[in-house]
């Protein structure tokens, strides 16, 4: 394949990754709102312990189906268990950002706490979490 069609290829991944990530969170914030204004109200981490595992499942089959669905197939017992476990990763890569900033930097207002978590925190995440898809989870054609 030339250099344009990893080119092409790579920024159709881009971008449908980017809408089922999209798509997760609106998922997880709903059904985490829901559940907490509801049955979950005095439960909050239960409820978004739902609302994660619901959010991921759809963004692992979304990904699986739409974004990287010209990939080799492997088991999806073995992807999805890849997948959690390098969202586990990147989630890891958000809240480092955040401790950061809060308790090393001191930066405590609720902009920072937005801006490294929610800013940085969330983009770096993210390129670890496209990366390390495509690389252990999500494999290349041989």
């Amino acid at each position: 394949m030339d250099i344009r069609g990893i080119y092409n290829r790579l920024k159709n991944e881009v971008a449908k990754f980017g809408a089922i990530g999209l798509v997760a969170y609106v998922i997880d914030v709903g059904i985490f709102n829901a559940l907490l204004h509801n049955s979950l109200s005095e439960k909050p981490l239960t409820a978004k312990t739902i609302s994660a595992v619901v959010a991921t499942t759809f963004a692992y089959f979304g990904n699986r189906f739409w974004t990287f669905k010209n990939r080799a197939r492997t088991s999806y017992r073995r992807e999805y268990l890849l997948f959690v476990l390098l969202n586990g990763v990147g989630m890891s890569i958000q809240l480092t950002c955040l401790a950061i900033s809060h308790y090393l930097l001191d930066f405590t207002s609720a902009l920072a706490d937005n801006i490294s978590g929610n800013g940085f925190g969330l983009v770096l995440g993210t390129l670890f979490r496209f990366w390390s898809y495509r690389k252990w989870v999500f494999l290349a054609n041989d």
